[in-house]
């Protein structure tokens, strides 16, 4: 399970942004497998969903290959990940696959102890 602290202020963030949000999303797949999300967020024909990891760790590229597959599973386009940090590898695939990784301090939250000042970063789910 996530750390909730994380989570919630992932919750927030897009709640703030006129998002509805569920937590703990778990949807059918054309693969017949269920799979789950930490956050579904929905704004009039906008679908997003959120994987959360609060790892003291790197989130290497096996792990945005798995919400890659994911994601595509379901339907659903551009996914967004929420961590801690992520590998140089991550971050060159995601930007391949129009996956949009996120850190706290890029959402603006106060999560990771070791930020500065918070950064807003406003999210463009649509499209590459």
């Amino acid at each position: 399970m996530v750390d909730t602290d994380l989570l919630s202020q992932v919750k927030q963030y897009f709640v703030s942004r006129g998002y509805s949000v569920e937590l703990d999303v778990l949807l059918d797949s054309s693969s017949g497998i269920p799979r789950s999300f930490e956050l579904q967020a929905k704004k009039k024909d906008e679908l997003c969903l959120v994987y959360v990891k609060d790892w003291n760790r790197t989130v290497g590229i096996n792990m945005v290959i798995n919400i890659d597959r994911a994601v595509e599973d379901v339907g659903v386009g551009r996914p967004v990940f929420v961590a801690n940090k992520f590998s140089d590898h991550a971050r060159s695939f995601s930007a391949r696959r129009g996956i949009l990784l996120l850190t706290p301090r890029e959402l603006g939250l106060s999560h990771d102890s070791r930020l500065g000042r918070p950064m807003d970063k406003q999210l463009r789910l649509q499209g590459p």
